[in-house]
């Protein structure tokens, strides 16, 4: 399974380059492998991406906006939904991931 996250490093859009930076930071520090997918470089990864963004969690008027997520084809959700997941501490799940052993069982 790989993280994809699909980001514009050519965002005029400052709301969207701080999105994209909290996203690709949190995975970093916590160490989830993950792939960046630029949207802006490479048209095929931009029309892939919004092929597979369900139907029912598009915009109600224009694009999906960067950073969008997927774990391999599966759509995982676009950046408030990563937020609510960060806040609820539900990261693990809504990455499609298993999780990781705690400190605390492989000490026991």
């Amino acid at each position: 399974m790989v993280i994809r996250v699909f980001i514009a490093s050519s965002s005029g859009s400052v709301l969207i380059k701080k999105t994209q930076q909290d996203v690709v930071g949190f995975l970093e520090a916590n160490k989830i492998e993950f792939e960046e997918v630029d949207i802006t470089m490479v048209e095929d990864q931009r029309i892939w991406m919004y092929k597979h963004i369900p139907k029912e969690r598009l915009p109600a008027k224009g694009n999906p906006l960067p950073p969008q997520i997927f774990n391999d084809e599966q759509y995982c959700g676009d950046y408030e939904a990563f937020f609510d997941s960060k806040e609820n501490n539900t990261v693990t799940s809504f990455l499609g991931l298993n999780p990781r052993p705690s400190v605390k069982d492989s000490e026991s």
